[in-house]
């Protein structure tokens, strides 16, 4: 297994780390009050080619290796995790589909827009009878003519509010079941989507998710994604690669949850000295240490076996799971390290406790997780 990034690749990591210290993370106390992205700090994104992460360079994107990817990730989830979000709910599940199953025309139309930023990408499987239990959509696709059209909803979609496309998982044949399910491209404008209120969270703050109606909308038949019936398959695929790239963001999140916790207890002054000379501290900070580079062993070769054309739904599921609890723990410690500071939300460590909960919902929750990986295994023995 080989994890060593390209000379471009360590180039571009390095210049993210820039870009993150020195222009998004400054910033991250005016996203979280504002809800809102700086219009600026978008625009230097697009400038960065941060939105054309997974792109193929023939389509304008930046050709990076899933390892590539999960390293400049991995410095973006240093920052403010809704910023975080945005970039990679566009890079991950919103746009891995295309690249993955899209016909070359397909990517020829969409994959340019979405590697400027001009088009942001979004997922829409779930419904509110339909999370972790993916396979149980409602949303129809009804063949009529050379258009598909769909009705129904989905919610808690990310990035929803500011996305250009979708792909968009519907049932062509409820008699099949998972097998019944279709992956659709459907762009913001067509006739009868409808783009739901932004949905007030708990944190990530700055990414708006939105439910989505459809109302007799109208998709073009070559705008299925990939075969139909193949659109559960597709979105397990897809689900997997973004799983990987998820655990390098929360990865970066715990990088700076220690540095930030190793700074404080090195300048904390208490009886007469730092508290980093206290035992109990000093047991946090390497349990926090040790996770991380476990965390950081597992994205990687994760990674490398996408990049290796091997299978990762096991995988995929351990890392997704993995890194989201141990960011759970990771941050819960820097809480305590830090004390009252830690639970004060003008201090960025309350911001990183309130994010990390989220990742063990998102994306398949834990549970989901240990149930791929259970199946996976039961699997592997036939």
């Amino acid at each position: 297994m080989n994890f060593n990034l390209t000379e471009d690749e360590q180039l571009l990591k390095k210049g993210i780390r820039d870009f993150i210290d020195h222009e998004v993370d400054p910033r991250a106390m005016e996203i979280e009050e504002t809800n809102e992205i700086p219009a600026d700090i978008m625009e230097k994104t697009k400038e960065m080619g941060l939105f054309a992460l997974s792109v193929p360079e023939q389509y304008g994107g930046l050709g990076l290796s899933m390892v590539g990817k999960c390293a400049v990730l991995e410095e973006i989830g240093r920052t403010h995790n809704g910023y975080t979000t945005v970039i990679g709910g566009h890079t991950g599940i919103g746009g891995v589909g295309i690249v993955e199953f899209g016909t070359e025309k397909q990517k020829e139309k969409y994959l340019p827009q979405m590697a400027s930023g001009e088009m942001i990408g979004a997922f829409a499987l779930t419904e509110p009878s339909a999370g972790s239990h993916a396979s149980n959509l409602k949303t129809t696709a009804v063949k009529k003519g050379d258009h598909y059209i769909l009705n129904g909803s989905k919610h808690y979609i990310t990035n929803a509010p500011i996305a250009g496309i979708f792909t968009v998982m519907a049932v062509t044949d409820p008699s099949k079941g998972a097998k019944g399910i279709t992956s659709f491209i459907v762009e913001r404008d067509t006739p009868g989507l409808i783009i739901g209120k932004i949905e007030q969270k708990m944190g990530l703050h700055g990414s708006h998710s939105s439910e989505l109606f459809f109302e007799d909308c109208a998709v073009p038949a070559e705008n299925i994604l990939g075969e139909v019936g193949q659109g559960y398959m597709n979105a397990l695929k897809i689900l997997a690669n973004g799983r990987a790239g998820m655990a390098a963001r929360n990865l970066g999140s715990c990088d700076k949850l220690l540095d930030l916790s190793l700074t404080f207890s090195q300048e904390r002054i208490q009886f007469g000295k730092p508290i980093f000379e206290q035992q109990i501290i000093q047991h946090y900070l390497a349990d926090m240490a040790m996770e991380i580079e476990a965390l950081r062993s597992m994205t990687y070769r994760v990674a490398w076996m996408v990049d290796e054309g091997k299978k990762v739904i096991k995988e995929a599921a351990m890392v997704k799971l993995f890194g989201s609890e141990t960011y759970g723990r990771v941050a819960d410690k820097a809480v305590q390290i830090h004390g009252g500071i830690g639970y004060i939300s003008e201090y960025p460590i309350e911001r990183f406790y309130r994010d990390a909960r989220i990742t063990r919902i998102y994306e398949g929750t834990s549970e989901i997780q240990k149930n791929i990986i259970a199946t996976q295994l039961q699997k592997e023995m036939k």
